[in-house]
């Protein structure tokens, strides 16, 4: 029994959409301010289509789909209302045109088109509109459209099943990742170096290092080729669970091979040696990458330069510096010489709009990067007030306050003990119409956590479950940690 039949039966049918009064679809197209219709029932020039034969309709349709889809629709429709439909390669591309900008239910409506009037979609159809399904989230609908597409007899590919592992690792949907994988196996579709990196993510995500490891062996014996990504991967999830030894190893396995590490090799090994506090080793990493010609993202050089401060080394820190300085480093300088100072003994910069006027006067090329890099240094030596200065100085610089920033600023507060002031940061990130990921759950659910208010912790967890966030290992852990404390006093959570 193929799979698709046990999805089947706990889904509802599958996607069914109204049928259409007229065959052909209405798009609309904005034109300096006004919107115009375009549809069979609008006027239509007689000999401009006379003028312009099916071929160039169609090509026309194609070519524009990725660049002005706006024009292509208006093409398309055109096109209908002389009485033409276009290729399946012109479906095709509209069809993924209009799921990767999120307008799913026009590409929904594309496709039914197709399944009622011809040409009969293939697995191409489908994949496009898999794919922008699962690049918004909707996952049961997607499940719905397999269930579609075995019904239409329309076999599944790689690239639909590649498409499935790759959005059911990153939501953490370890069950559904199995049977992608024997799914694949059982068709006989080997899955190649992408696919290996998906199952490393999700490894790694899930706690599974043993896994990435003998996934490592998987890998060597079937000959696929272990590129930088892979490595980077596997790196990543050693140190994630504190196997730095294996962590090491596979990076002197790299190397011997040939593969240059990159700047991710380096960050994933100093970061994960500073977690541990080896910051021997992390400081060998970090001179090792710059002898390679690299400097280090700002946000790892915090995460030095912050444990070496908590240690009160710092000579070391200025040490650290002058040695980036002697080998040559100049870009984003000011950057680095501020974190320094932040975290340093002298206190130029503890004020953030004197921070930013110096920056400035380096000639330092502002972004919403650098502003985030500053909030976090902030945010770390418990300046909650210069963290949302750093806000407001990047607001009047022009530049809109991300996602980052604000998980920053509630982290600051949270570690402060301010959980009020990190739960108004959570209720203006919702408030300004962006989507809170697993990071700012988490981060706020550390804040009441820190706070003791237990049943605030478990109420923003299943906040998360509903906004189809999956929670990460963190939140996981400590909603078992809250629910044993609640447990003990006799709540009901």
């Amino acid at each position: 029994m193929d799979a698709h039949c046990v999805v089947r039966r706990h889904l509802p049918p599958p996607l069914q959409l109204p049928p259409f009064s007229s065959p052909t679809l209405v798009y609309r197209r904005r034109v300096a301010g006004a919107v115009v219709c375009c549809c069979a029932a609008a006027p239509v020039d007689q000999h401009q289509h006379q003028e312009r034969p099916w071929e160039a309709y169609d090509r026309d349709i194609q070519s524009h789909a990725g660049s002005d889809l706006a024009l292509s629709l208006v093409l398309l429709a055109d096109m209908q209302a002389a009485g033409a439909r276009p290729s399946s390669a012109a479906y095709a591309r509209l069809i993924r045109a209009l799921a990767r900008s999120g307008r799913t239910l026009e590409a929904e409506a594309l496709l039914l088109e197709m399944r009622r009037l011809g040409p009969p979609p293939g697995a191409a159809h489908y994949n496009a509109l898999l794919e922008g399904l699962l690049a918004t989230a909707h996952l049961r609908l997607a499940d719905r459209l397999l269930i579609q597409m075995a019904d239409d007899g329309v076999a599944r590919n790689r690239r639909t099943y590649m498409l499935l592992l790759d959005a059911y690792a990153r939501a953490g949907r370890l069950e559904d990742s199995w049977w992608v994988l024997g799914e694949m196996k059982r068709r006989g579709i080997r899955l190649e170096t992408a696919g290996y990196g998906m199952l490393v993510r999700l490894y790694r995500d899930n706690g599974m290092w043993k896994k990435a490891t003998d996934l490592v062996m998987e890998m060597q014996e079937l000959g696929v080729e272990l590129d930088v990504k892979i490595y980077n991967g596997l790196i990543d999830t050693f140190g994630k669970y504190g196997q730095l030894a294996d962590a090491r190893r596979l990076f002197d396995k790299m190397r011997t091979e040939g593969i240059k590490p990159d700047i991710s090799t380096w960050n994933a090994l100093i970061r994960w040696h500073c977690r541990v506090g080896n910051m021997k080793r992390a400081l060998r990493f970090f001179i090792a990458m710059q002898e390679e010609g690299m400097y280090p993202d700002p946000m790892i050089f915090v995460m030095i330069i912050s444990r070496l401060g908590e240690q009160g080394k710092w000579d070391e820190i200025k040490k650290l510096f002058d040695g980036m300085k002697n080998r040559g480093f100049k870009e984003s300088g000011a950057v680095y010489a501020v974190l320094v100072d932040i975290y340093g003994q002298y206190g130029h910069f503890r004020d953030a709009h004197d921070c930013i006027a110096a920056l400035k006067a380096e000639n330092t090329k502002l972004s919403p990067r650098v502003f985030c890099v500053l909030a976090n240094a902030y945010a770390q030596q418990g300046l909650c007030e210069q963290s949302v200065n750093v806000l407001q100085l990047m607001e009047e610089e022009g530049f809109e306050p991300n996602l980052v920033m604000l998980n920053l600023l509630i982290n600051a507060f949270g570690t402060a003990g301010r959980d009020l002031e990190a739960l108004a940061v959570f209720q203006h990130i919702k408030d300004s119409g962006m989507s809170p990921d697993v990071v700012t759950y988490t981060t706020l659910m550390k804040s009441f956590m820190r706070a003791k208010k237990f049943e605030k912790v478990s109420e923003v967890y299943r906040e998360m479950e509903r906004a189809g966030c999956t929670p990460d290992r963190k939140a996981r852990e400590m909603l078992h940690d809250v629910s044993i404390i609640l447990e003990q006093r006799g709540c009901i959570y």
